[in-house]
């Protein structure tokens, strides 16, 4: 090509990059962090080199040809320096922009290929992907794709740096349903999906390595960690997983703190309206650590006890209750009354919806044979052993069988995909509990000889919000933890009635 194409490629490419919407690509995958707007063309012989930048990154190509030019569309072929095979590199204007948090999703992406590339130089990584896809309940948040590496294919997942703990916990969940979809599609090619590769940011993996102890073999799981300063992936140690984060409240302790808290809890049924109901409403139950006990009216927690005094409240709203402030408690358990019962009208309001799970536990604690008769209604312990990690998004129940054999009991009033791997956690945490014999040397189950299998693990929901992803994440579990889904009355705030159970 002669001098005045490439000084007119060069124009084109000007203007372009007067765009802010200009984006760039090579061999159909947007480069992100590279734009038009950082873009020189310096003609070199019969031929030009086209060079980008941005602050973390270059590209430098060799364009060999003009392959389509526009105003809103550039091609050139290109050859990278040291491989024979040319390939395409495109400018594009686009009418929108892409939103600041996809464009960090896509820069990552395109990060992941080349420290992928650096730190396993003997691997080919392919189908990398940050798109959403609903109906295989793939997120956005992370890249997957497949890596090849000595005779094996592994499904891969990676997390941006930056993202939330609970977005890195949920990870194994997305990497086992996208490691599931992968074998399900190389079956037909006959070539078989090794297991799963995640790969997190540095000192983000402890959780999930935890959570991986419970996986069977059909879900091999490998680790990576992502050292910034090194820009590089590097392997966990699977058996590196330090203690699991748990302890128990010795029983005495947690009954002296009831004991204690009782009287204010008399005072607050006082104010109810003296029906069946309404005496059942109020429930209390020892605050972490031990510092106090909260009260809740069906699962709604609104007043606290402590040794400073007793302080009522939705949420943050908290306030101690000082003689002239009793008032106000009385209207609040007034529209408590009002608002959530079983039998309210406005089912939509917020005080009735506000924490389900809560309601629901106080219904099973309530009476648990209600889910089995085979449990021994004597012994259900709610957050027994307690969690550090705080919310988990689901409450925790641990009861065990007239012949005893532990049950961990999960409750989710509405759909959620991690259901399966939470309640993985605290399963983990009661076996370990039950080997080293605490539960017995704190209190708990006295009187009862507790079976040495493996708790047994039920989870609770309505019938209609289980999660369709759930069978999946299932059956990649150990063999060791059986699992009953229970499946209850779309209705249950009227009373809990099981419907189904698999």
């Amino acid at each position: 090509m002669s001098m005045h194409d490439w000084t007119e490629l060069g124009r084109a490419l000007a203007a372009m990059a007067a765009s802010d919407c200009t984006e760039v690509r090579e061999d159909g995958e947007w480069l992100a962090g590279l734009a038009a707007s950082r873009c020189d063309l310096r003609c070199q012989g019969n031929h030009a080199i086209v060079h980008l930048w941005s602050d973390g990154r270059t590209l430098t190509r060799r364009v060999l040809d003009i392959k389509e030019q526009s105003d809103n569309r550039i091609v050139l072929e290109v050859q990278r320096f040291g491989r024979s095979k040319p390939g395409l590199l495109e400018f594009a204007r686009k009418e929108v922009a892409r939103r600041p948090a996809r464009v960090s999703r896509e820069e990552f992406r395109a990060r992941l290929r080349r420290i992928l590339s650096e730190s396993f130089p003997d691997a080919r990584v392919d189908s990398l992907t940050a798109s959403p896809d609903l109906e295989h309940s793939f997120s956005g948040l992370y890249v997957r794709g497949q890596m090849h590496e000595a005779g094996k294919t592994w499904a891969l997942l990676a997390i941006p740096p930056g993202e939330s703990s609970a977005s890195t916990e949920a990870s194994l969940a997305f990497g086992i349903l996208w490691l599931d979809w992968c074998r399900s599609r190389s079956s037909a090619s006959r070539t078989p999906i090794e297991g799963l590769r995640l790969f997190v940011p540095e000192r983000a993996s402890l959780r999930l390595r935890e959570r991986a102890l419970a996986l069977s073999s059909a879900a091999r799981t490998e680790v990576f960690e992502f050292v910034e300063s090194e820009e590089k992936m590097r392997r966990t140690d699977p058996a590196d997983v330090g203690n699991l984060e748990s302890w128990l409240v010795p029983r005495s302790e947690m009954e002296s703190i009831l004991a204690a808290a009782r009287e204010s809890a008399a005072r607050f049924r006082s104010l109810l309206p003296q029906t069946p109901a309404s005496s059942r409403a109020i429930s209390q139950r020892v605050l972490p650590g031990g510092v106090g006990a909260a009260f809740s009216f069906w699962g709604l927690e609104f007043a606290r006890w402590s040794a400073e005094g007793l302080s009522f409240g939705l949420g943050n709203s908290s306030r101690p209750l000082s003689p002239g402030a009793e008032p106000a408690l009385e209207r609040l358990i007034a529209r408590l009354e009002l608002h959530r019962s079983p039998v309210a009208s406005e089912t939509s309001h917020s005080l009735y919806r506000k924490a389900a799970e809560s309601w629901l536990e106080t219904l099973v604690l309530e009476d648990s044979t209600k889910l089995d008769a085979q449990l021994d209604p004597r012994c259900l312990y709610s957050q027994v052993p307690a969690v550090a990690a705080g919310d988990r998004g689901v409450l925790d129940l641990l009861g065990i069988t007239r012949r005893g054999r532990l049950v961990v009991i999960e409750l989710k009033a509405s759909e959620d995909i991690q259901l399966p791997l939470q309640a993985v956690d605290y399963w983990l945490r009661v076996r370990r509990h039950q080997r080293q014999g605490d539960f017995q040397q704190f209190g708990y189950f006295n009187e009862i000889e507790i079976d040495p299998r493996p708790p047994l693990l039920w989870l609770v929901a309505p019938l209609l919000h289980f999660h369709s992803t759930a069978e999946i994440l299932l059956k990649y579990l150990s063999p060791e933890i059986q699992v009953s889904r229970v499946g209850l009355n779309e209705n249950w705030r009227r009373g809990i009635r099981v419907v189904s159970r698999q």
